[in-house]
């Protein structure tokens, strides 16, 4: 018979879970380092592990253990004997373990956006960005963000080392951004997290369609920086993950082989996320300025509010897809509006955009527009411009779901 759990370790176990992210942040602003703040939060909840049993849970135990690690870090500075300024300057913070604490209630807000801004501030690299908050805001593992990633978990350890050394060599203060900063500053922030999401949807490689740990994980952060910055942003992006999200169970076969939105089952889309996702959408566009994650997140709730393929309103998406390369030109929605053009007046004029947007160059080594382009061709009914289109889309997809999608498209041409 296993040995029951004691009820303080649970306690502690639970806080390592929900708390520990807010816990760093504190410390890193009491702190000013990175490194120090996360051994002082592992001595913390070490030593919680050690007197807890004896002395009993306190009633306010994240503020014990922010405090607990504060005090290890004096101790572990005070033995390298240097930083005298740094020690005399955290003594002298109180040691109330009160609510009334400064590390509680505003302020512990404020930490948690200062660590979200950090995390993903503009002059670290993407691929730092995404891996520095998911290992410090969202408690993934190193290895855990390396198997999700299809890094070895060294060249994902380094990437993370890396990018505290710049935070820390370009002095990057650890702070909200001002009004004027925020907007370019949060959009950083926002591109984090939807990229997260996006591996997670649609992983970029590998053998699966879907990492669902990652856009957990990505509306994980959605939700706590809407939590923190109720933004009108903030909120499309959230919308925009929760209504594609809503269809994950019905994008893959048991198998993991893929199923076109046209082709999906849509009772099996998820309905508590829709209408969330909706009613985030309507905030969002009730504002006097309407931003790209919102217009992306009306695009997909009218894919959402739809019945079928046939019923969905593609001259309203069309226009909204209009809207947006205004205010975001890129290749790529041109060629998502490709797709939405059509299905609204054929693929005849859709291919024409195709084209153009290949004789620019920009996407020539995109698989998904030639995979586009070939499906084009398909339903014209001109078939050796659509084997050549799928086989040029295969040799470009290093995704073994779409690679299957594509080859099964190329048989059916030969039959």
């Amino acid at each position: 018979m296993a040995e029951e759990v004691p009820p303080w370790q649970l306690r502690i176990d639970e806080l390592y879970r929900t708390e520990s992210s807010r816990i760093l942040a504190t410390l890193i602003r009491l702190l000013g380092d990175f490194e120090l703040a996360e051994e002082a939060l592992q001595e913390a909840f070490s030593a919680a592990l050690k007197q807890w049993p004896d002395t009993g849970i306190p009633d306010n135990p994240r503020a014990w253990l922010i405090s607990t690690g504060r005090f290890k870090a004096i101790d572990r500075i005070r033995r390298r004997d240097r930083f005298d300024s740094i020690v005399t300057e955290l003594k002298e913070l109180p040691l109330e373990l009160t609510s009334e604490s400064p590390w509680e209630n505003g302020e512990e807000k404020d930490d948690r956006l200062r660590l979200i801004f950090i995390c993903c501030h503009p002059a670290l690299p993407h691929k730092a960005r995404v891996a520095l908050t998911l290992r410090e805001i969202c408690g993934l593992t190193t290895e855990e963000i390396a198997h999700a990633f299809l890094v070895q978990p060294s060249t994902l350890a380094q990437r993370i080392v890396r990018a505290k050394r710049k935070i820390r060599d370009a002095k990057i203060p650890y702070e909200i951004p001002s009004t004027e900063e925020l907007p370019r500053r949060l959009d950083s922030v926002l591109q984090v997290i939807y990229l997260v999401f996006n591996e997670g949807y649609s992983a970029s490689s590998g053998n699966s369609l879907i990492r669902q740990d990652l856009s957990k994980e990505a509306i994980f952060l959605g939700r706590m920086l809407l939590e923190l910055l109720p933004d009108a942003e903030v909120k499309g992006l959230l919308a925009l993950m929760l209504l594609h999200e809503s269809r994950r169970e019905a994008r893959s076969t048991p198998q993991g082989d893929i199923i076109l939105l046209e082709d999906q089952d849509r009772q099996l889309w998820d309905q508590e996320l829709i209408t969330e996702g909706i009613a985030l959408v309507e905030e969002a566009l009730s504002g006097d300025i309407v931003g790209p994650y919102a217009l992306q997140a009306a695009i997909s709730a009218l894919h959402a509010e739809a019945p079928g393929t046939e019923q969905t309103d593609w001259a309203q998406i069309v226009a909204l897809y209009d809207i947006l390369l205004v205010s975001t030109p890129s290749p790529v929605i041109e060629l998502n509006r490709a797709v939405a053009v059509s299905m609204r007046d054929g693929p005849q004029p859709a291919l024409t955009i195709v084209d153009d947007l290949l004789s620019d160059g920009a996407l020539n080594d995109y698989h998904l527009i030639h995979a586009v382009r070939a499906d084009f061709y398909r339903r014209l009914h001109q078939f050796e411009p659509a084997r050549e289109a799928y086989r040029r889309a295969l040799e470009l997809a290093e995704q073994e779901p779409e690679r299957k999608f594509l080859t099964r498209r190329l048989a059916e041409l030969d039959r």
